[in-house]
C-alpha cells in the first residue's frame, strides 16, 4: 500500500504473503462494514470505469509490473467490474496461465465475458461468486489483485481468512485502494487507512507489508 504522490492519486498498494493455516486458528474478527453499491448497470458504468483518462491516475502498467507475474500461472481479479485489468492480466500470465475474473453482480461477469470474447483473451474466465467468498481451491492462485474493492467488502478479516488457502506457494495478495487524501474514490467515511488494511489482512492470517511511494 502506498501513500499518494499528489492528492488526486489514487493508487494504494498492499502486498499480502501467506501466512500457515493454524495461523488464522482463534482470530478475533474486528467488525468491518463495506461500501454496499448497485453495480448493475453495466453500460454506466464501463464510461466510467473504462475511461481513458483512468490510466493516469491508476498507473496499471505499474500495478502489474508490481505483481511479478510468472508466465502460465493462475492470478485473480477479484472485484474485476467491467474488466478494466483483464487484457494487461492475460497478457502477463501468457497463453498457458489463467485469469479468473471474479465480481459478485451478474450483469458485470455477463459483461466481462462479452469483452473476453470481442478481444479473444482464451486465457480470461469471468465469474460471479458470493459477497462473502471468493470461492477459490486451495493452493490455486499465485496472485490475487483486489483494485478498489477492499473497501467495498464485509467483515474483512474473514474475508482474508478465505483468501489465505488461495495462495499456492509464494503467492501474494496486492490491495490496490483509494487514498484517504484522494480528490477522487468513495466517501471518506468509506475509505481506509493502511494500517487498517494491513490489521484486517493479518486478522485473516496473512502477512502484510506496506510498499513506500517512493518504491514504486
Amino acid at each position: 500500500m502506498l501513500s499518494a504522490m499528489s492528492s488526486w492519486l489514487t493508487l494504494l498498494l498492499v502486498l499480502i504473503c501467506a501466512c500457515q493455516p493454524s495461523s488464522i486458528t482463534g482470530r478475533a474478527e474486528h467488525g468491518s462494514h463495506g461500501l454496499h453499491k448497485d453495480f448493475s448497470d453495466t453500460e454506466r458504468f464501463a464510461q466510467h470505469f473504462d475511461d481513458p483518462a483512468r490510466d493516469a491516475w491508476q498507473r496499471p502498467n505499474e500495478v502489474i509490473a508490481h505483481l511479478r507475474i510468472t508466465p502460465g500461472s493462475t492470478v485473480v481479479d477479484l472485484g474485476a467490474g467491467t474488466g478494466y485489468f483483464l487484457r494487461a492480466l492475460s497478457k502477463a500470465v501468457g497463453p498457458t496461465g489463467k485469469v479468473l475474473a471474479l465480481d459478485v453482480e451478474a450483469k458485470m461477469v455477463g459483461f466481462m465475458k462479452q469483452r473476453a470474447s470481442e478481444q479473444a483473451l482464451a486465457n480470461v474466465t469471468p465469474r460471479q461468486v458470493a459477497a462473502d467468498d471468493p470461492g477459490l481451491a486451495p493452493a490455486s492462485v499465485a496472485r490475487v489483485l483486489i483494485v478498489n474493492t477492499w473497501h467495498h467488502l464485509d467483515q474483512r478479516g474473514s474475508y482474508a481468512a478465505k483468501l489465505a488457502p488461495a495462495l499456492a506457494a509464494s503467492g501474494e495478495i496486492w490491495v490496490v485502494d483509494f487514498t484517504l487524501e484522494s480528490d477522487l474514490g468513495p466517501p471518506v467515511a468509506h475509505r481506509i487507512a493502511p494500517e487498517q488494511v494491513v490489521r484486517e489482512l493479518e486478522q485473516g492470517g496473512l502477512r502484510a507489508e506496506i510498499i513506500a511511494a517512493e518504491q514504486l
